[in-house]
């Protein structure tokens, strides 16, 4: 669930986390649920056709107003419930400016998100089938279902995304800086997601996991929700 502490702001869970105090009811865990899958209707797959602009933002008033006609029982909805949703969301999927918002990553729509290229990792990771490796490997990385590649920022954050599809996929490594080189931009959509438009074949190569890799289980994995 999702509560307002008076001192700290929104938190998911029964207590606030730094002063424990239980703070005011905002939603429910289903509340939160049925209030995320029309956020991402609407701005990953541009549902309801409200007016967005380049960057994927959409005024939070007209989602209100849009989600509220479209389902009878979310009458109770109000712009600050939205501000909970993001500023609480774990895996940073949202983007809050002014009265607007957006999603960060995984549109099927094309958009220009303009997001931070500075300070990318090396590395980064993408997971994919034993079936589909050797294409891959051939021709490199291109959307899918999705607008843009989805990058993870480990190589563990790659295997959590890649067994939603299978139990044991293969993890390519992405050469970031030889992509940058070459004029291929990637850019920081969430704590461990980044995104390009994709990834040429001879920037990639089959990873081997590092015992110190850097890993946090909260965040989201690149190629997952």
């Amino acid at each position: 669930m999702i509560r307002d502490c008076e001192d700290h702001g929104y938190f998911r869970d029964e207590f606030c986390p730094i002063c424990g105090e239980e703070g005011k009811f905002i939603m429910s865990d289903y509340e939160v649920e049925k209030l995320g899958r029309s956020m991402a209707a609407i701005l990953r797959h541009g549902k309801y056709n409200l007016e967005m602009d380049e960057q994927g933002f959409v005024d939070i008033r007209d989602i209100v107003a849009a989600v509220k006609e479209r389902n009878p029982r979310m009458k109770w909805l109000r712009p600050y419930h939205i501000e909970a949703m993001v500023h609480t969301d774990p895996k940073g999927r949202y983007q809050i400016c002014g009265s607007d918002v957006r999603a960060t990553y995984g549109h099927t729509i094309k958009l220009e998100l303009n997001l931070p290229t500075d300070e990318n990792p090396y590395s980064l990771y993408y997971p994919t089938t034993e079936e589909e490796c050797d294409i891959i490997m051939e021709t490199g990385i291109l959307p899918s279902d999705r607008a843009m590649v989805h990058l993870s920022r480990s190589y563990d954050d790659a295997m959590k995304a890649g067994q939603v599809r299978t139990e044991n996929p293969i993890i390519l490594e992405v050469d970031v800086v030889g992509c940058e080189e070459a004029g291929i931009k990637i850019g920081r959509a969430a704590k461990t997601v980044f995104l390009c438009d994709g990834v040429p074949p001879e920037f990639l190569s089959i990873a081997e996991k590092e015992e110190d890799e850097y890993y946090d289980d909260d965040e989201d994995t690149g190629d997952g929700e």
